[in-house]
């Protein structure tokens, strides 16, 4: 089935960069050991979640603890039988500036008031490690479990969001690549009209087009993780919402060819190749929507040409620009 790998190493990016020197000891390790794994809990079934100020789960100070209570949907690794902790994104404060309302929280999954709702099926089909949906009600946390300071959970995302986007795309393009390997095997393989497939125009153009696309990705995914390396996430943003609005479609649109030139065997269990189609067509939602990646691209571009001309970003603002 999937590879849902992604929300460990997202987590333990956070847990690295903003976690206490006891909560790296106690939570962090053990996912760098492979001990334990872990889930993140941001999206929600009630409101637009690509809008991460819509969250409407509350993180509510009580003397030493905090009390949680919300519901989160399509939580990655949540049924997963060495998923110890999850990471829940709510609102501390939600009467503050609109990026300072929301903080993270550590959860380990087994306290009280902690419910495992459902595991939905995702196009049709049932993960083990699960994308469920979790009620937290009334769930009491020390403190302590606070995961950077209040208010910071709109940084942080951003700061987990980044680098997760690009361990999506690598596993699209080897995604993309496994797909192209299998699809010019079976090419050569099958025969249709007394010739192999290859033989046929169209798949050759599916094989030199797959090709180009995977190698145009692929460096595209390297120029976003050196920038992020040398310049840091956010000034490597318009980058990773290009790789992030780029790849997946790149990804699905190889499987479906290669699907295409396996025939009936590429919708079954026989190859993986349906498997991965449909989490490709997940990514196009996972952490943001192609829009609103397209949106954001479009935007910087924007204000990068308002800034070149010396109009500023009141040039942005105004009704027929907007």
């Amino acid at each position: 089935m999937f590879n849902c790998n992604a929300p460990d190493t997202g987590n333990m990016e956070l847990l690295h960069m903003f976690a206490t020197p006891e909560q790296r000891e106690q939570w962090l390790m053990p996912l760098l050991e492979g001990k334990i794994r872990s889930a993140f809990c941001m999206t929600e079934p009630e409101v637009a979640s690509s809008d991460a100020t819509n969250i409407t789960t509350l993180i509510q100070r009580d003397g030493n603890d905090y009390v949680i209570n919300g519901r989160k949907w399509f939580i990655t690794n949540s049924a997963h039988p060495n998923c110890r902790i999850f990471i829940v994104m709510g609102k501390t404060d939600p009467d503050a500036e609109t990026h300072r309302q929301q903080s993270m929280i550590l959860v380990p999954k087994d306290t009280p008031g902690v419910e495992m709702v459902r595991n939905p099926k995702v196009l049709n089909a049932v993960h083990p490690e699960g994308h469920c949906e979790i009620a937290f009600r009334n769930v009491r946390v020390p403190a302590s479990n606070l995961l950077g300071d209040e208010g910071s959970g709109f940084a942080l995302a951003q700061a987990r969001l980044g680098p997760g986007r690009i361990h999506h795309c690598m596993r699209s393009i080897g995604a993309a690549e496994l797909a192209l390997e299998l699809m010019v095997e079976r090419s050569q393989q099958r025969k249709t009209f007394g010739k192999a497939l290859f033989q046929h125009g169209t798949v050759k153009e599916w094989i030199a087009r797959s090709r180009i696309e995977i190698e145009q990705a692929r460096l595209l995914v390297l120029k976003a993780a050196w920038m992020i390396d040398h310049v840091g996430a956010k000034a490597a943003r318009k980058e990773i919402s290009m790789i992030k609005a780029l790849v997946p479609t790149v990804h699905t649109t190889v499987l479906d060819r290669a699907m295409q030139v396996f025939g009936a065997m590429g919708l079954t269990s026989d190859t993986p190749l349906a498997d991965h189609w449909s989490w490709g067509r997940c990514l196009r939602y996972a952490d943001g929507p192609d829009e609103v990646h397209l949106q954001s691209i479009a935007k910087m571009e924007l204000k990068e040409s308002a800034e070149w001309l010396g109009q500023g970003a009141a040039y942005l603002t105004t009704p027929e620009r907007d």
